[in-house]
């Protein structure tokens, strides 16, 4: 894959979803999870609602639902987690988060439903939850809610405090809305708060960038992750696609040297953390499974990774989201992909390799038998002459953080490139 442009993808997982095809036959869930170890699991439930479908966004999401369907939902959420306790046997759980969609968009009752279905995999309360939400949906009511059953991490997206920057990104909200989502969640007393804000926004300049962030500064927030501006297929601002490396590269290493200045610590091209913010868990992403539950969450395994059907188009994913609440039998993994040696080599290079903290090349070696840099060679070569990577180590430097967008994709194996490739944008 060409790496000329920094902006060639964001890769939060691997592979992505539009390398998975239907499995025949499928799998049992109680044989796709029997040998894997259950000691440390992460529990993602997915929520497919939001209020609005922002411009950037090419989530699995849908905007509305009657009160009807998020309760048909919920009903079978309920009936997925009844099938994968069953298939799990005895599992515990390192840490939790909801997600989506916005899970706030439900209403306080249908949340703490939601809670209920989640304890009955993990303990709440005694391991860490993270809980996405929205500034028109964290409301004081939704907010006690996550608190007292045990939620330690709010993150809201804000991308902008500027209002005229938030309508070009087709997010229509107010400076107001978005304050008083932030009191709400600060009187709450959550232990850590995240904002998410967005660069390369049309007639985003360094001065009100930095005025978003600075506003953001004055929350005192544990976390804030920055995201550069990507126009996808289907979505909102795929009619003004445009080459805007420069300002989305201008944009990055002004915030993030912003941040740096203000005590921060950078985590990943996107994370910047607070020092003294518990931030860490016991869940390893490159080595512990995911349990995901809701027609959008995806599972992995050492082997496999599984979920529903994925689109983006907002008709094929309302219709996903009807079958899944007829359904009645999740018994089995239905869409997925099967993890070779190879694949699982690049999985953890990968998901290693764009945090600020490198690759732990003893556990590399302890888990695959073979050194990463005889595995990858010429990736690792190349990156290592273009000066993305420390001298002896297998850390990224700042220029290397700054272009994660491009080695993330660059270590796609020829068959993942293939398959999404190959994939009909839905």
């Amino acid at each position: 894959m060409q790496t000329t442009s920094p902006y060639q993808g964001y890769v939060y997982a691997y592979p992505h979803k539009t390398a998975y095809r239907p499995l025949d036959p499928r799998p049992r869930l109680a044989d796709v999870w029997a040998a894997e170890p259950k000691d440390a699991l992460f529990l993602y439930l997915h929520v497919p609602f939001c209020e609005m479908r922002c411009g950037f966004c090419n989530l699995f999401t849908r905007t509305g639902a009657p009160e009807e369907l998020t309760g048909a939902y919920l009903d079978a959420l309920d009936r997925q987690t009844t099938a994968t306790a069953d298939a799990l046997g005895d599992a515990s759980f390192a840490t939790a988060a909801f997600g989506g969609g916005t899970p706030t968009y439900l209403t306080a009752a249908e949340l703490d439903r939601l809670c209920d279905i989640a304890a009955r995999l993990a303990p709440l309360g005694a391991i860490p939850l993270g809980v996405e939400t929205s500034p028109a949906t964290a409301t004081p009511d939704r907010l006690a809610v996550l608190r007292d059953r045990g939620a330690t991490r709010v993150s809201i997206g804000v991308q902008s405090f500027i209002d005229a920057e938030a309508r070009a990104a087709v997010r229509p909200q107010k400076r107001a809305e978005v304050e008083a989502a932030l009191a709400a969640i600060r009187a709450a007393g959550f232990p850590t708060l995240n904002i998410d804000l967005i660069y390369g926004i049309d007639g985003q300049t360094p001065q009100s960038w930095r005025y978003s962030l600075d506003t953001a500064l004055a929350w005192e927030p544990e976390e804030l992750y920055l995201y550069p501006l990507y126009v996808r297929p289907l979505t909102g601002l795929d009619r003004r696609a445009r080459d805007w490396d420069d300002q989305r590269l201008e944009l990055y290493r002004t915030g993030r040297d912003h941040l740096l200045s203000r005590g921060y610590e950078q985590v990943s091209m996107r994370m910047f953390r607070r020092p003294g913010t518990a931030g860490d868990t016991e869940y390893c992403c490159q080595t512990d499974g995911m349990v995901g539950l809701g027609c959008g969450a995806r599972s992995y395994t050492a082997d496999l990774h599984y979920s529903f059907e994925y689109a983006v188009g907002a008709s094929q994913v309302r219709g996903i989201i009807d079958d899944y609440v007829r359904e009645t039998d999740f018994g089995t993994a239905r869409v997925g992909f099967a993890l070779d040696g190879d694949e699982r080599r690049r999985r953890h290079l990968l998901q290693s390799l764009l945090q600020a903290s490198g690759v732990d090349e003893g556990l590399y070696r302890a888990r695959f038998g073979t050194d990463p840099r005889d595995d990858f060679p010429v990736e690792l070569g190349g990156w290592a002459e273009r000066g993305w990577l420390e001298p002896g180590a297998l850390r990224l430097t700042p220029e290397g953080l700054a272009h994660s967008d491009a080695i993330g994709p660059a270590l796609f194996s020829p068959r993942v490139r293939a398959l999404m490739a190959s994939y009909e944008a839905r």
